[in-house]
């Protein structure tokens, strides 16, 4: 009997995964654009820290990464790091944490979540195309909804970069509408260089998810090198041990 309530306990929670999973997947119809991050550009990775800093660290801390480790992987100079990147009157060794108040949970209805590994969790495509597709919706509190995310709960932080973006399909009621544009003249940026910034924010906080990736796949050449090296001198070793047998 006990056997059979386990069995049974096993394919419901199955089934229940199962069924997450599919509602998860099915949530959005969004063509998801490709992207592939390099974070070996350190032009793109200081663009990118600017901008997360300047547009995203006033809700979203990155409390497991400290100004100094991503001022030297980054090559900014550390004064430069202190006058541009520090605004809370943290020293350069502090994590970068966000001023948000205790209150902002009230506010959006839950803390603003920490950004450290959200690239590892959700994916650089998820984030790059989440970024990509907020657009105007008056029936939501901070007026506007996402495409990725739908009734994300938080106002659009990249607005004055992109303009207003809106739905350009006409009689979607019964469907989504997959097409977005912004309002001509309404942002800082064009379209190129919007994508442009999102991509560098994208990238670093793949960079931030992973500091010490660089160092360690460049050490695993190093190490596969040696491997090889030790291979050709183990051969030459087992042979020589072996001509007088054979």
């Amino acid at each position: 009997m006990v056997m059979k309530i386990r069995v049974y306990t096993l394919v419901t929670v199955c089934f229940l995964l199962a069924s997450f999973n599919i509602s998860a997947s099915s949530a959005t119809s969004w063509h998801m654009e490709a992207i592939e991050t390099n974070i070996a550009d350190k032009p793109s990775l200081q663009r990118g820290a600017r901008l997360y800093i300047g547009y995203c660290l006033g809700c979203h801390s990155l409390q497991y990464q400290r100004y100094e480790r991503t001022a030297n992987d980054l090559e900014i100079p550390l004064d430069v790091a202190l006058d541009s990147m520090i605004f809370t009157g943290q020293k350069i060794g502090g994590l970068i944490e966000t001023a948000m108040p205790e209150e902002s949970k009230n506010w959006f209805g839950g803390p603003p979540p920490d950004l450290t590994m959200v690239a590892r969790v959700r994916g650089n495509e998820w984030l790059y195309n989440y970024l990509k597709t907020f657009y105007v919706d008056e029936s939501r509190p901070f007026g506007v909804n996402n495409k990725v995310f739908p009734n994300v709960g938080m106002p659009h932080a990249l607005l004055e970069l992109q303009g207003i973006p809106r739905e350009a399909c006409e009689a979607h009621s019964e469907m989504d509408c997959l097409e977005l544009k912004v309002d001509e003249g309404s942002g800082v940026y064009d379209a190129d260089q919007y994508d442009q910034a999102v991509y560098d924010i994208v990238n670093f906080l793949d960079y931030v998810g992973e500091p010490s990736r660089l160092e360690r796949e460049r050490l695993g050449i190093y190490v596969l090198l040696f491997l090889v090296i030790l291979g050709v001198f183990t051969y030459l070793l087992n042979r020589e041990f072996w001509k007088d047998i054979h």
